[in-house]
């Protein structure tokens, strides 16, 4: 299964079981290439990467971070999903839940990668490397480790500003170049700690540019086949003139492994959120206040537009900057700071960047002709985003479901999401609900229901929310059945099973 996943921090306490060394000899043809490529155009270094890198390397870091994690406490015997009549049963089951009371905090030790952009101690790394740390190290090139601060971080472009004292010792530094003038087909260089084995360099080409791999961040990556691996997220990409224009950040892998799809944070659309996060702590991005949509063909041809393109606005929010510019529902934002707008991702990245309190022109598809506005933008970081989109009453809605489900099958459901495909290696053309928890002594327990199984049907009817689930399963309880039948997918097998309700 194929997975967008972080090039992320790695526990150390496991590193070496994890890792396989797989060495193989590849005749590379790339120096023939060379020859025939145009005189602007870039080659192989004669020399080969060793001067460069060598410059280089000492002001590429390795970040070492502390988290605490919840564990049982020694001796804390596993929920078994014991099956009702086994024998002693009652006592596992004592045993169990007197562990669960005494849960202990224990360390791990999770690795990344970072680069030093000031002789004073200032260091990149991504977000997720350092985040829910309790403590943050930084490691030199030299071995030598410092207890770092965090000066401030940002999950929307996933990257972090750390500070360490060196004891006044001017630390080696390298610059960010011009992301912009990246070309694909471009050498680049990425140095790291992957898989907690520090100051590795592996190189490789710009890839594509601009892509999209999380709508929900700021950033459109730069795509590259240099080999990244897990501890290589917070290292720098650099080209041959040994400047930053990437911050690696996440892979696209069936394994976790590199299989030539890394991706990066360009540097121009990095200095700006390191340069807030050093001077706030946090960042400070513009706000438009509305809920947005992609154009489709349908919506395009039903609004009388040529094209399938700009976002669609759903919704605007009462007292925001749209309102307040007079932009209504329905609305399709075709050009914003006398830029074309692609599509909603396209939009949401250009407000972000466009700054706090800038007046932006911005023009509208409405009844069939062009209007156009101007905008005074707002602070997102100052907007409580969840209580805008419904997600507050989401979260309680989805607890409530939750606890329905144990109260009823005695388990815990979840929707299928990438994350839950992932944590349960289900492939994408698996659609149900997904369990990840049973209940102890409860009939879906009895009948070896486990996490990670997936309910495809209920009653013949198939499901897709854990409401769905509910829902029959309550509607099932009302007519007077004794059970519910469930569909089941199990590592690729399917079997029904019914499941005892309980009565009112």
């Amino acid at each position: 299964m194929k997975q967008v996943v972080k090039a992320q921090q790695i526990d150390q306490s496991h590193q070496y079981k994890r890792l396989t060394l797989i060495v193989t000899a590849i005749f590379v043809g790339a120096f023939l290439l060379v020859q025939s490529l145009p005189a602007h155009a870039r080659g192989v270094p004669a020399e080969g990467f060793a001067d460069i890198v060598e410059k280089l390397l000492p002001s590429v870091v390795t970040i070492q971070a502390i988290q605490e994690v919840q564990a049982p406490a020694q001796g804390q015997i596993p929920d078994l999903n014991l099956p009702e009549g086994t024998p002693y049963g009652d006592l596992f089951e004592f045993f169990r839940k007197r562990g669960e009371q005494n849960p202990e905090p224990r360390q791990k030790t999770a690795a990344g990668s970072g680069f030093i952009i000031d002789e004073d101690g200032i260091v990149v790394t991504n977000n997720h490397v350092v985040k829910d740390a309790k403590e943050v190290f930084v490691v030199l090139e030299d071995g030598r480790r410092f207890k770092a601060k965090v000066l401030g971080a940002d999950s929307g472009a996933d990257l972090a500003v750390l500070k360490v004292d060196a004891e006044g010792e001017k630390l080696p530094t390298v610059e960010f170049g011009d992301s912009d003038k990246a070309r694909i087909g471009d050498w680049v260089i990425a140095i790291g700690n992957p898989w907690g084995l520090g100051g590795t360099v592996t190189t490789g080409i710009v890839s594509a540019r601009g892509r999209d791999i999380d709508s929900q961040s700021f950033v459109d990556f730069i795509q590259t086949d240099a080999p990244i691996n897990q501890g290589n997220s917070g290292g720098p990409l650099f080209n041959l003139d040994g400047k930053v224009i990437g911050i690696n950040t996440a892979i696209y892998s069936r394994t976790g492994g590199s299989i030539g799809l890394g991706f990066a944070i360009p540097s121009n659309q990095a200095k700006n959120v390191v340069k807030q996060l050093q001077e706030f702590g946090t960042t400070r991005r513009g706000w438009l206040g509305v809920s947005i949509q992609s154009v489709t063909d349908e919506i395009a041809e039903g609004l009388g537009l040529d094209e399938v393109k700009g976002a669609l606005i759903s919704k605007v929010h009462p007292k925001s900057p749209a309102a307040a510019a007079g932009i209504h529902d329905g609305d399709i934002v075709l050009r914003f700071n006398d830029e074309s707008v692609l599509n909603s991702t396209h939009l949401r990245r250009m407000v972000a960047a466009a700054g706090v309190g800038v007046k932006v022109p911005l023009e509208v598809w409405r009844e069939g002709k062009m209007v156009g506005l101007v905008v005074a933008l707002g602070e997102r970081e100052k907007v409580d985003m969840a209580a805008l989109s419904g997600q507050v009453e989401k979260a309680g809605e989805v607890e409530k479901v939750k606890i329905q489900a144990v109260e009823l099958l005695g388990l815990e459901l979840s929707p299928l999401t990438g994350l839950s495909r992932q944590k349960y290696e289900l492939q994408d053309d698996i659609n149900g609900v997904v369990i990840t928890g049973v209940m102890p002594g409860s009939d879906a327990a009895a009948k070896q229901l486990a996490s990670g199984m997936v309910i495809v049907k209920v009653n013949q009817q198939e499901v897709s929310e854990p409401s769905d689930v509910i829902k029959l399963a309550e509607a099932a309880r009302d007519e007077g059945r004794g059970s519910i039948l469930l569909w089941v997918n199990h590592n690729g097998q399917f079997s029904f099973i019914p499941v005892k309700l309980p009565k009112e």
